[in-house]
Parts: structure tokens; C-alpha cells; sequence
């Protein structure tokens, strides 16, 4: 069981919780980019590990610290080669729930996560495989992930096209801090450092 679940940690869906096996999923990355790939989750295991401690933070009104283990954005992407006009990437879940986010915007500390503390992700947590963008709201760190395209153009998504900003940059405000179970301050603007 990981912390995640240990806490209690809400589990928030546009979609319901999908059933994927680990042994036949697959990762699509396509688009402005040379050649589609495809990755098996033991592909991605092949790749440089990482344990990362951070916060996952929601506009809902909560955040919890994990040490999130996957592969780094950076060290992913050593695999793909873009094409000069990309600059977005969507990245889309199993389910159809989609997010953008400008490459510029996919720090060092993105990560494409599998494990929490050395725990399989679990389902309700967006496992087998989701994002992890610390420094923007959590709509931003896709579940269940399953499709990555790489595009020229700004597009919505599935929570921008109902009103929530397409930037996802995190606000001021008081949230609830899940690890300990109090209501905490965040100066916003990126990633929730502070506690």
C-alpha cells in the first residue's frame, strides 16, 4: 500500500478508475517528432530512476508529499527526437482526459511516475503510469497515462476547456496539507516548497 493510500489522499477523476494491465501496457509518443514510439512500462523501468520528494498540489484545496519514483522528464525525453516546431505536448489518459502544457514549462522536476516510496501506484492513483508536475496544479499531472503527442500549437484540455486556466499555475491561498492534516498557506507561483 503507498502513502498515497496510507493518507488517504482524495482521489479526484473526470473519468472512471480504468483497469490496465501492466504487463500489456503501452505509452504512445507521437507527433512532431522523428518517428512514433511506443513504450512497454518495463521500457520506461530501463531508463534512468528516480526517486523525487515533492508535492502534488490540487486547485480542489489539498496537498500531499510523496517520494515519487519514475523516470524524469529530461531522461525520457533523451529518447525522442522533436522536430524544430514543437512546443506543446498533450498528454492524454486512458480514458480520453487530456491536459497541454508548453515544453518550456516541463522543468527538471516533471516526471513520468510508476511507484510512490518503492509501492506500485495504485489504480485510484493514476497507475500504471502517470505524470508528475509539481509546479503546476495537479489537473496538470495526467493519470493513467497512455498518449503523448507533441504539436506546434496551444490547445485546451479537458479541465481548461471548462474553465480552469490553461497556464495551471498554482495561486496564494490556504490549502489542506494532507500529510499532516492541517490547513497551510501557499505563496503559489510554482511549486509548494513551504512545507
Amino acid at each position: 500500500m503507498s502513502i498515497l493510500r496510507q493518507l488517504d489522499t482524495p482521489v479526484f477523476k473526470a473519468e472512471g478508475i480504468p483497469k490496465i494491465d501492466p504487463q500489456t501496457f503501452r505509452l504512445k509518443v507521437w507527433g512532431l517528432m522523428e518517428g512514433e514510439r511506443d513504450f512497454s512500462l518495463q521500457d520506461l523501468k530501463q531508463m534512468p530512476f528516480t526517486r523525487l520528494d515533492a508535492r502534488l498540489t490540487s486547485v480542489s484545496g489539498w496537498s500531499v508529499r510523496a517520494k515519487w519514483d519514475g523516470v524524469l522528464w529530461k531522461d525520457f525525453m533523451k529518447n525522442i527526437h522533436l522536430m524544430p516546431q514543437a512546443k506543446y505536448v498533450t498528454f492524454t489518459s486512458v480514458g480520453g482526459y487530456d491536459t497541454g502544457i508548453p515544453l518550456h514549462e516541463l522543468n527538471e522536476r516533471v516526471m513520468l511516475v510508476w511507484a510512490v516510496e518503492g509501492e506500485p501506484l495504485e489504480r485510484q492513483y493514476g497507475g500504471p503510469l502517470r505524470l508528475l508536475v509539481p509546479h503546476l496544479w495537479g489537473y496538470k499531472s495526467c493519470k493513467w497515462l497512455n498518449d503523448i503527442e507533441f504539436h506546434q500549437e496551444e490547445r485546451g484540455g479537458f479541465w481548461e476547456d471548462r474553465g480552469y486556466t490553461r497556464s495551471g499555475t498554482i495561486e496564494p491561498g490556504m490549502t489542506l496539507d494532507i500529510n499532516t492534516r492541517t490547513e497551510r498557506p501557499i505563496k503559489g507561483g510554482g511549486e509548494v516548497t513551504e512545507f
